[in-house]
């Protein structure tokens, strides 16, 4: 009885064994040969070299006010964004010490240019009287030299004698040294003169810079060191704070008018040569939700000292809300376009050996082909022979692929 039944159980576990075998035989078969890879068609479209900067945005009637000095803020009257009319006491400043200051220098540049104009006209009138003394001596140079060819012409008749003659030397000699002299001290004054009014210039110009470096002080800042406002808008920017200091390196207040912004990014000198005023731009404003096409309206044809970038400025539709100046925006230029032209998705091609190239699927094969490519924007490229429109071109997968190697398409 045990006999028959282990026989019976091996015989069960015979079939089960053929089943499996069977059935993964089955299995085998009904997998598809290939490499499996995803494609897309080659399209004819427009394609863009992209250019992308950060800027901000700013408003497009900005008044930064600076004071040119590290100064006590006493009071402050209003806070960042808030709204402001032109003549309103923004803050007050301790600025005692800086407008004495000013008042001396105010003083002493009086003093100087008093002084270098009195200068100016002693020494006028010192040239003015040796001029008139030259006029004189050169009409008595001339009387002596008519003297004495008149007094050579009585010796030849025999009415003159040769004492006169040289009497009427010595006194021509006499005149023309006495104007000699005249002109030497008419170069010699006009030495002192341009020697004296250039130190006096001097002190003066000295003078006077440091009263303008005052007065930028005073700018916007009335006698009792109230910060006025000097056009109406919305506070930007408020960097005054009751107790504290302001810095002559940054601007107190950044009034701005809202109803109109533009965008500020500052671009390499590779990319400003491709750029021209009417030129569209894509913005996009991250913090305000706001995509929108922006017009390049000026670049500056001189780099920062410091960066060496170049600002571009774009105007912004009048339909665009939400911006605030300072917000960050990232900016997008396309300056050159390739117009219908043929267009792969950028991550088929393929480089080797200095040669690019793509994987082709036709009738379940894949082919290699030799591309030739142009320009690159928006995740696709422009080939400009290899590849027509329509074609399937492998854009997953290609890595694993040798020229004719059988392939399937899987995936959208």
């Amino acid at each position: 009885m045990k006999k028959k039944m282990f026989a019976l159980m091996l015989a069960a576990l015979s079939v089960l064994l053929l089943v499996s075998c069977a059935s993964e035989k089955s299995a085998e078969t009904v997998v598809p040969a290939g490499v499996a890879v995803q494609v897309r068609a080659a399209e004819r479209r427009d394609v863009a070299t992209e250019n992308r900067a950060s800027g901000a945005v700013t408003s497009d009637e900005e008044t930064s006010i600076y004071v040119a000095a590290n100064a006590k803020c006493t009071a402050v009257f209003f806070e960042a964004g808030d709204t402001v009319e032109k003549g309103d006491i923004i803050c007050t400043l301790d600025l005692d010490s800086t407008q004495a200051s000013y008042n001396a220098a105010q003083i002493s540049y009086d003093s100087s240019a008093a002084s270098y104009n009195q200068q100016k006209e002693l020494f006028e009138q010192q040239l003015a009287m040796l001029e008139s003394q030259i006029a004189l001596s050169e009409k008595t140079l001339e009387l002596r030299e008519k003297n004495l060819s008149d007094t050579k012409a009585l010796y030849e008749i025999g009415a003159a004698s040769e004492l006169e003659i040289k009497t009427a030397e010595l006194e021509l000699d006499g005149a023309k040294m006495e104007l000699d002299g005249l002109r030497v001290q008419v170069l010699s004054t006009k030495a002192q003169r341009d020697s004296a009014l250039s130190q006096l210039r001097a002190g003066m110009e000295s003078t006077r810079a440091n009263l303008e470096q005052l007065a930028l002080v005073m700018d916007d800042v009335d006698s009792k060191g109230n910060v006025i406002a000097p056009a109406s808008g919305m506070l930007a920017s408020l960097n005054a704070t009751e107790g504290g200091y302001v810095s002559a390196s940054y601007p107190v207040a950044v009034i701005s008018n809202a109803e109109q912004m533009k965008i500020t990014v500052y671009v390499s000198e590779a990319l400003v040569p491709k750029l021209a005023i009417g030129d569209a731009a894509h913005v996009s404003v991250a913090s305000a939700g706001a995509e929108f096409a922006g017009v390049v309206r000026s670049i500056e044809q001189t780099a920062n000292m410091q960066t060496k970038l170049y600002a571009v400025v774009l105007s912004v539709p009048s339909d665009v809300a939400g911006l605030i100046s300072g917000m960050f925006a990232d900016v997008t230029f396309y300056t050159e376009t390739a117009s219908d032209t043929v267009a792969v998705p950028s991550e088929a091609i393929m480089t080797a050996n200095g040669e690019q190239y793509v994987f082709v699927v036709e009738n379940g094969t894949a082919k290699r082909v030799a591309v030739t490519t142009g320009l690159n924007g928006a995740g696709v490229t422009e080939v400009r022979s290899g590849v027509t429109a329509g074609q399937q071109v492998v854009v997953v997968g290609q890595q694993y692929l040798s020229d004719g190697d059988a392939v399937r398409v899987v995936g959208g």
